[in-house]
């Protein structure tokens, strides 16, 4: 039997080499997993049951394992480059057969707007609607948006600023009265201005007066609050009653008044959001502006203390229309599509699937796998969940080929190989000296 025991190892030596061959083969491809060749010993069945004296006839291959162990990674520049840190595996799927998976996160934009590998396959996950919010249910292929996003009209205004308690009052007849110079400084004591978004997009420079008025007989202190749109005085006050303006197109009412106590900080009136109107008008570009009403006014934030005028915030919920300039991917697999405004909102959110027994995975080249009975069901979820890696965008998993490791077992296998062949080798001269015997 010793010519099948010296084949059979020649064939378990070859089989292993071709085995760490491919490996070293692949130690450059991002998402590959190294295998190893797993030997299994053979004997032959005996007819009076087991023997003590039976001698084993040879190896035989059992299985090619594939080793699911996290590989390195490694930072590109590439936005779709994404790599998952832990369990899971990418979903792609070419629309027909099922899907299949993979841990190489190379990715492009396809030319009809989806999320593909070097394959053509679709990344699988999540899609969003058209105010971004994430429908989870049936992955399906990612599509990014290839259009702009629409104008968002400002509804809604919040500013914090402090006023100076020190200054004096610079409202008519000693801070009894009131109106205003918009042209001449010595009128009123700061101005702060921001952009506001009509109905198109078209945005609407917005300037606020700040006019310090006498005290009121109970000590707490006034302050007069005027407002232009475009260089335009505002129609309404906060009440919605009509502003009347002097022969210069002044002002001579406030549009509102911000009241504080005798001991300063946050004001006693208002203190709820009041309404503002903003009228039609020329920007200072030329074109015609639409009005903006209705809009909700937060200046609860102001203060008044002993310290120079200044804004620390302003913020505005309107905007501009802006078109696609690229995404962004987060950990938890939403993608984020950012626009040329400033403004971002979810495209989608990758799934990702993991199984019970990885290793019952078939290969089926092009860096993919396809389920079997012996891996179960995929269990799909988001990234970061359950058992689920989380997502780097700009980064890739290399090989988790243990280059050093595979050339020493190169070295062992080819001994292996070597020494079968001697065992062969030996059983031919025992058996030409039998038959040379007279």
């Amino acid at each position: 039997m010793s010519f099948q025991q010296g084949l059979s190892g020649l064939n378990a030596a070859s089989k292993n080499l071709d085995v760490i061959g491919n490996n070293i083969a692949n130690s450059g491809t991002y998402g590959f997993k190294d295998a190893r060749a797993e030997f299994a010993d053979v004997y032959a069945a005996a007819l009076n049951g087991a023997g003590g004296n039976q001698v084993g006839i040879g190896t035989t291959l059992q299985s090619v394992a594939q080793q699911f162990t996290q590989g390195n990674i490694t930072t590109t520049e590439n936005p779709m480059d994404l790599s998952i840190n832990g369990g899971g595996f990418f979903q792609v799927s070419d629309g027909v057969n099922p899907a299949r998976y993979s841990r190489n996160g190379q990715f492009k934009v396809s030319k009809d707007g989806f999320v593909v590998n070097n394959n053509g396959l679709k990344l699988l996950g999540y899609p969003a609607n058209g105010a971004g919010v994430i429908q989870p249910g049936t992955a399906q292929p990612l599509l990014l948006p290839t259009g702009g996003i629409p104008p968002a009209v400002t509804t809604a205004v919040k500013m914090e600023f402090n006023l100076d308690s020190r200054v004096k009052a610079t409202a008519p007849g000693g801070g009894t009265g009131t109106g205003i110079n918009l042209k001449d400084a010595t009128t009123y004591n700061n101005a702060t201005s921001m952009t506001v978004y009509d109905a198109k997009g078209q945005d609407v420079a917005v300037t606020f007066y700040f006019q310090r008025a006498a005290s009121a007989a109970n000590g707490n202190d006034v302050w007069n609050v005027y407002a232009t749109a475009n260089g335009t005085p505002l129609a309404t006050d906060s009440s919605g009653a009509a502003i009347p303006l002097d022969a210069n197109g002044n002002p001579t009412t406030p549009y509102t008044k911000i009241t504080f106590p005798a001991t300063g900080g946050s004001p006693v009136s208002p203190t709820a959001p009041i309404a503002m109107s903003v009228p039609a008008g020329t920007s200072a570009r030329g074109y015609p502006t639409l009005a903006i009403p209705g809009i909700q006014l937060n200046m609860t934030g102001a203060t008044e203390n002993g310290s120079s005028f200044a804004v620390t915030s302003l913020t505005q919920d309107g905007y501009a229309p802006g078109q696609l300039t690229g995404i962004q991917v987060a950990n938890n697999g939403i993608i984020q599509a950012r626009y040329s405004n400033g403004q971002s909102k979810p495209a989608g959110q990758i799934e990702l699937a993991s199984f019970r027994n990885p290793q019952g995975l078939q290969a089926t080249g092009g860096n993919v796998w396809v389920r079997t009975v012996a891996s179960g069901d995929a269990v799909v979820g988001v990234p970061g969940d359950g058992n689920m890696g989380s997502l780097q965008s700009g980064a890739l998993e290399e090989s988790n080929v243990d280059l050093t490791a595979e050339l020493v077992n190169m070295v062992t296998a080819q001994r292996a190989y070597q020494a079968n062949a001697q065992t062969i080798k030996t059983q031919d001269q025992v058996l030409q000296t039998i038959v040379n015997l007279r």
